[in-house]
């Protein structure tokens, strides 16, 4: 029997189709003074695979964009595909040469660019075949151009090109196909409970993991996009107020930023905030502040690899009438996968499922739709990091008896001092209960006798004073002794774009320490 009645091929950007006609007078995007309606904007992502079409680029082709949260990227996440071209986000805090790899790895033949950036793209393009087409220009092709879309064919061809940190060597260009990306943003779509009426703020950088997939999960749910092109705390609140945002997502980081600040609410706004906390494990301190300000927060796991979130620490109906301190340890966890996900496993050094005690830590394997295809022009790695079809993710965690998953520490970030392995995470959760300290970060330093010890970077709440041995000391009455921080270091965290602490770069400046 013929599958024409059945089946066709899943593509993300038939959310923007669909929302068009179903809501087509709806206000779908607010970028500062512009405005746009789902009707306007399924029109302007129309004319941009036009205008794409029109300058030569054909099905396949590798279209990059290096803008901040705002229209042109979000156009670019559904035109690009609506052209049969593959996108290839580009993280705008790189340096020109980091993005010259990138352009070159991926085969890129336009970059559309904010004007803000075009010194940035010159460099990065120079001497290469890349075609440039900065912010204005961008205005002038989608206004003169036809409009088009081209069928996807086969659901699993490539849909974009999305590059890792590349924080231990040359970054990796993980491809996403256009089911998974489909299937993604349905399940974020389903567990953070998007709507018609939901307003969402655009914290997490649209160019990472595709934000989590939720440029194509607010489109779907007809919601509103609120942009946001840098996170300043007070413009994020302004704007939650004034727009009625719902949802917003990040790192533990930001959501930290954000309550520090005094326009941080102390009761629950109207309507409430959701808060999507992934990239690094939230502390118990964390999520027991966003209660109290009346912010409820969902914790994500995932990696570029998994299309973001593949793992949520799904609420249970029975958790409503825990107390604070309990629901935060337990909301602390990495959880279960998502809804197009399969059982999360944490698998010994033989590729065997560690047993359910919350003791014996493995390292974490996913497999499933929201899984890429492989690393582009590197089949090597992605047999590297899939030996038996489980996706290794680097992290090392317990299975909890009710199957829930915990990280542990990422591999690299476990400290061997004198043979105990020290766990960063639970020193940075001890240093975080105390009052005084609003972020931590612990590395090892290397040390002659022990091999290596734990060294803690911190930064202080505003307004709050601590010292080294005071902080250490709160550390040695929680945790066995040998874990507590030999020295602490105060000062901002570096960190990424998308707001996680740069622990290779905090280990080389412990490295460099007296």
């Amino acid at each position: 029997m013929g599958t024409g009645l059945s089946y066709e091929p899943l593509t993300p950007t038939s959310f923007l189709q669909r929302s068009a006609a179903v809501f087509g007078p709806r206000l779908a995007v607010v970028d500062g003074e512009l405005k746009l309606t789902y009707a306007g904007l399924w029109d302007r992502v129309q004319r941009l695979a036009g205008a794409l079409a029109a300058a030569g680029t054909r099905r396949g082709d590798r279209v990059a964009v290096l803008a901040a949260n705002g229209h042109l990227l979000l156009e670019a996440t559904f035109g690009v595909p609506a052209a049969g071209a593959v996108m290839v986000p580009m993280n705008i805090r790189l340096s020109a040469s980091e993005l010259a790899y990138m352009l070159d790895h991926a085969e890129v033949s336009v970059l559309l660019h904010d004007d803000e950036l075009t010194e940035l793209a010159q460099a990065a393009a120079k001497g290469g075949r890349v075609r440039l087409v900065p912010g204005a220009e961008y205005e002038a092709l989608v206004a003169g151009a036809e409009p088009l879309l081209v069928p996807v064919e086969d659901e699993l061809t490539p849909l974009s090109i999305n590059y890792t940190s590349g924080t231990t060597g040359r970054p990796k260009g993980v491809v996403y196909h256009h089911r998974g990306a489909y299937l993604q943003a349905l399940a974020m779509a389903l567990h953070t409970k998007l709507d018609a009426g939901s307003g969402y703020l655009w914290t997490l950088p649209m160019f990472h993991c595709h934000g989590w997939c939720f440029p194509w999960a607010v489109t779907l749910a007809g919601g509103r996009h609120v942009c946001l092109p840098k996170v300043e705390p007070g413009e994020a609140w302004r704007l939650i107020r004034e727009h009625r945002v719902t949802h917003l997502c990040g790192a533990p980081t930001v959501l930290t930023s954000l309550l520090a600040h005094h326009a941080a609410p102390d009761a629950a706004l109207d309507p409430r905030l959701l808060a999507c906390v992934g990239g690094a494990p939230p502390s118990p301190v964390l999520l027991r502040r966003a209660l109290r300000a009346g912010i409820d927060v969902i914790h994500l796991y995932g990696l570029t690899e998994t299309y973001g979130p593949a793992v949520i620490c799904q609420p249970q109906p029975e958790w409503s009438g825990l107390d604070a301190a309990e629901l935060a340890v337990l909301n602390a966890r990495q959880g279960v996968g998502n809804v197009i996900a399969q059982r999360i496993r944490v698998v010994d050094g033989d590729g065997g499922d560690v047993p359910a005690d919350a003791t014996t830590i493995g390292e974490i394997a996913v497999r499933g739709n929201d899984v890429m295809l492989g690393y582009h022009r590197d089949p090597a790695a992605t047999e590297k990091a899939a030996p038996d079809g489980w996706f290794r993710t680097g992290d090392l965690g317990v299975v909890h008896p009710d199957g829930y998953v915990r990280v542990v520490d990422r591999a690299k970030d476990v400290i061997i001092s004198g043979g105990e392995n020290i766990a960063s995470i639970e020193v940075e959760n001890a240093l975080v209960s105390h009052p005084g300290v609003q972020e931590a970060a612990v590395v090892a330093r290397p040390d002659e006798h022990w091999g290596e010890v734990p060294v803690a970077y911190v930064s202080l709440a505003p307004g709050a004073n601590a010292t080294g041995a005071e902080l250490i000391e709160h550390v040695r009455d929680r945790l066995a002794h040998f874990k507590a921080p030999k020295a602490v270091y105060f000062g901002e965290l570096p960190k990424t774009s998308t707001g996680k602490i740069q622990k290779n770069v905090l280990r080389d400046r412990a490295g460099r320490a007296d």
